[in-house]
């Protein structure tokens, strides 16, 4: 935690120091002071953190507490940091006013101006003294401390973790569940003929049972009797590779019962390489490498383990997918260790806590509550494993609630689950210093909240927390900020788009319950309705927290905080904004109660992210555009339907987010509804996503301005528009998504004239094509291609084969022909929609078109006789879905009897859905 303060002190402050608004205010020589002072401090700080180790309780010969000590210094670092970011945006607020007024105001208002240059100078010269007395501070501290801090040992930290995980070695066989499968696979692996040095990677979360797991197997006599010497080494984070070297020397000595040899502590480097060379030479060798961090190890040590053809293996487990994911060499491999599903959790719970034995958990009336202590470790052994354990002492189901009510609390203070904090707080630790913030911020959303990829990235662009690198769009870097949590194990991909990007995430409970204990002391993050804290809200008043989220109900006048950058809404209840939000740079109400928004939302200067969306919000302030820094505005699914004037004005506007879906009369056709938007909307330059908007005959004439769009989305488009509309499309080089509406169904698209087609990844086209577009086949690079309502005469099927990355095709009334023919092509193809050909009869798929299909949904095709001809070529074919088809199509799939049986029973879902007039119904007709 502290390492992490350290970071989110000192850091934060140096980056604010570089605002360009911070160096045209005349504070030049406070801002150098203040510099200098800093980067003592963080060395300082950063050095006794480092002999400190894991930020343990550490008592030094002089029994003072270092790490209380190092904790106090943090915290003013911390404190100070918010202090220079308020200051900074305050004082930006004030030359921002000044410099937008006309020039006679600006001779009014001048005093007042220079009158903020003088406060801000003032208020940063007194951050400086206290900067000056933390830093004068440390120089007495570290006078009176002497050698000892500089033989602060590492006080049972990392050292303790490694313990733990070495421990694992000693496991009985009956106390672990769930590693049947994974057991027999790698073993399988590790006793494969191949010749060649392999290595296994053993990938996983903190506390998934990686090492457990590979200990299990280290210890089987099979793997045993198969390799000559074995040996098994635990990395730590800060390793020495000579040290690893001579563990790895002892551990194949004391294997073998041979004399360890006693120079070993004095050999240097390079004779450590020479002997492990010359005593694994020719042997067939076993290395666990356990808890490794970065493949820097691998580079370092792989030299001195001989790659020859004697069937040696290496296995290694790891927290980094980028770790298991390295290129080892011809062979490797890699296992991602899964957590235990319910009835192993369950099991492996009751082992621990009541031995066992199911009978005395439900004569002592616990199986409820335990139940739930288990879901809540959401199948993660080391939790469930030591939670277990702490439970098997406490008698009474009354205490078993308390614990269950109070498990953060239980997590951050009770010893027996001390392995659980400290085993995923190194894996915290280890994180740069921007993705520490970008993780704990994930904490502020609630349990099992499914976090959207582009939502997260939008909210830590309006945060800061976004590092700016040269060449590299915001948007690209806070990608790889999420990749690399993922790739860390810290948070889940609950959902991969078709196109094999990660859309939704989700924080396990264990692991969140922790950041937000590290949030709260850090004053980062706070929960308002988090489990069952009735004083959240007030606690997050009192303590400054930046960061807030409601969950609950709150009583009017409750939320006062001036200083908040984040209010995040989770509740259907409405609440009452206060005015004193003039900090706010991200404001989330998506699925609230509210229903308007306040006059005071446009002085909220700093907002930089407005999610409005699924809200009964109807209009936006009339002044809205006096929030002049907004990035992201969201009103998909809301009530708003136009946007007011002044648009324009909102020059750092990059996202801009109105889809709403029609539930009126007309839904058939219009299902999407567009807001009305003034076409000086085009003079917003950096616009990326424009998306949805009624097409007007000035505003798609000036749309080619829009040079940094990627996406755009237009309904109600007439035929009339077609060749401006094309000419404006052709100037924007970047577009990724395109999505055109016509105003009815049939309203041709005239769309033809389209030849910037190069970028296009996506691409939907609602509306009659008189013709098969002939730039269809320039698509290179789209991955989604929907067609609806093109009522085409032709098949378009063969402009289209060919297309390299095409993942997912969706025909919807698209096809006017009786036979749809694939013969050849669609290498890529995951996904084919075939959705109301009103004429069509006959599908056929040709041997070596579309191999790869997984998901085939065919949807209201009356006439259709029977399911694709060749559907039993698709032998990667997961799913098929059958909606609303004729009764014959069905009969001929359905039972043993049917007489297409045979060709769909390779595919494990099939699934029949139909509508009466009791409702809709599925059913599946799978073998």
């Amino acid at each position: 935690m502290a390492s992490a303060t350290v970071d989110v002190g000192i850091g934060l402050i140096l980056n604010l120091l570089e605002n360009e608004t911070l160096l045209l205010s005349g504070v030049h020589s406070e801002i150098e002071k203040m510099k200098k002072e800093l980067l003592i401090i963080k060395s300082f700080l950063e050095d006794t953190h480092k002999q400190d180790g894991n930020g343990s309780t550490t008592t030094t010969t002089t029994g003072t507490t270092t790490t209380q000590l190092f904790q106090t210094f943090v915290a003013n670092t911390r404190d100070l940091a918010y202090q220079v970011e308020d200051i900074i945006d305050e004082f930006t607020y004030h030359i921002h006013g000044y410099r937008s007024c006309t020039k006679l105001r600006r001779a009014v208002h001048f005093p007042m101006y220079m009158w903020a240059r003088h406060s801000i100078a003032q208020k940063l010269g007194a951050v400086n003294v206290m900067i000056r007395s933390i830093s004068e501070s440390m120089k007495r501290y570290q006078t009176y401390q002497g050698a000892s801090v500089s033989h602060v040992d590492d006080g049972g930290g990392t050292k303790w973790v490694n313990h733990i995980s070495e421990s694992s070695l000693f496991f009985s066989e009956n106390s672990l569940v769930g590693i049947d499968a994974a057991k027999g696979k790698l073993i399988g692996w590790l006793l494969s003929p191949e010749p060649q040095r392999i290595v296994v990677s053993v990938v996983g979360m903190g506390g998934s049972g990686k090492t457990t797991l590979s200990a299990n197997i280290f210890k089987s006599q099979t793997v045993r009797k198969h390799f000559a010497s074995y040996a098994w080494v635990t990395i730590s984070k800060s390793y020495v590779i000579e040290d690893v070297f001579r563990t790895m020397i002892k551990e194949f000595y004391k294997e073998a019962e041979t004399q360890i040899p006693g120079e070993l502590y004095s050999l240097t480097y390079r004779e450590l390489v020479e002997k492990l060379v010359e005593y694994l030479h020719s042997k067939r060798y076993f290395v666990m490498l356990d808890d490794v961090w970065n493949t820097g190890l691998w580079r370092e040590i792989s030299i001195a383990l001989p790659d020859g053809i004697s069937g040696s293996r290496v296995m290694v487990t790891t927290r980094s997918n980028n770790m298991a994911s390295f290129s080892y060499g011809s062979g490797s491999r890699k296992h991602e260790i899964e957590l235990l599903k319910e009835d192993e959790a369950w099991a492996l719970f009751c082992n621990k806590a009541f031995s066992g034995s199911l009978e005395e958990c439900r004569r002592r009336n616990l199986e409820v509550v335990a139940r739930k202590l288990v879901e809540r470790c959401q199948g993660l052994p080391l939790a469930i494993a030591s939670l277990g354990s702490m439970m098997s002492t406490k008698r009474l189901e009354s205490e078993w609630k308390q614990v269950y009510n109070s498990l953060n609390w239980e997590l951050n203070n009770n010893l027996e689950l001390k392995v659980v904090r400290s085993i995923l707080l190194l894996s915290f630790s280890d994180l740069p210093y921007p993705l520490k913030r970008c993780f704990l911020y994930c904490c502020l959303f609630p349990v099992n909240y499914r976090m959207k990829r582009k939502k997260l990235v939008r909210m830590w662009m309006a945060q800061r927390f976004v590092e700016p690198i040269r060449g590299v769009k915001a948007e690209e870097v806070a990608d790889g900020y999420l990749n690399e949590l993922v790739y860390r194990n810290m948070l889940q991909v609950i959902l991969w788009n078709p196109f094999g990007r990660p859309k939704v995430f989700k924080m396990h409970d264990v692991i969140r319950e922790i950041a937000l204990s590290i949030s709260k002391a850090e004053r980062f993050c706070d929960v308002n309705g988090d489990d069952d804290d009735d004083d959240d809200a007030e606690t997050a008043e009192d303590h400054g927290t930046r960061h807030l989220c409601i969950q609950k109900e709150m009583r009017s006048g409750t939320l006062r905080r001036t200083n908040l950058h984040t209010l995040l809404v989770c509740t259907k209840h409405s609440i009452e904004l206060p005015p004193s939000l003039k900090l706010l740079r991200a404001l989330d109400l998506e699925g609230s109660g509210v229903t308007k928004l306040p006059d005071f939302l446009v002085t909220l200067f700093n907002l930089k992210y407005l999610n409005l969306s699924k809200t009964e919000v109807k209009e936006l302030p009339r002044d809205f555009h006096r929030l002049i820094n907004l990035e992201t505005l969201n009103t998909r699914h809301s009530k708003v339907d136009e946007l007011p004037p002044g648009m324009w004005k909102l020059r750092k506007l990059r996202y801009l987010i109105t889809f709403r879906c029609n539930y009126g009369h007309d839904s058939n056709w219009n299902y999407v509804l567009g807001t009305k938007v003034s076409p000086s909307i085009c003079q917003l330059k950096d616009l990326q996503v424009m998306d949805c908007f009624n097409a007007e005959a000035e505003l798609i004439k000036k749309l080619g301005g829009m040079t940094q769009l990627t996406r755009i989305s237009l309904v109600m488009i007439k035929r009339e528009h077609g060749s401006d509309l094309c000419e404006s499309l052709n100037k924007i080089k970047r577009l990724r998504f395109l999505s055109l509406t016509s105003i009815h169904e049939e309203e041709p698209l005239e769309i033809d004239g389209l030849i910037a087609t190069a970028s296009i990844e996506k691409l939907f086209l609602a509306g009659k094509l008189e013709r098969v577009p002939s730039w269809f086949s320039t698509l290179q690079n789209v991955t989604y291609l929907g067609l609806r309502g093109s009522q085409l005469q032709e098949n378009a099927i063969h402009y289209l084969q060919t297309l390299p990355k095409l993942v997912w095709l969706s025909f919807y009334k698209a096809y006017m022909g009786t036979r749809l023919c694939f013969a050849e092509g669609f290498e890529n193809l995951k996904i084919l929609d075939i959705v109301q050909m009103r004429h069509l009869t006959e599908v056929v798929i040709e041997e070596g078109a579309m191999v790869g299909i997984q998901k085939l949904y065919v949807r209201a095709c009356r006439v259709l006789e029977s399911v694709p001809r060749g559907i039993e070529n698709l032998v990667n074919l997961q799913e098929l879905h059958l909606s609303h088809v004729s009764d014959q199509l069905v009969e001929r799939i359905r039972g043993e009897e049917g007489v297409d049986r045979w060709s769909v029973k390779h595919i494990p879902a099939i699934k029949h859905h139909f509508r009466t007039e009791d409702g809709s119904f599925y059913v599946s007709l799978s073998s």
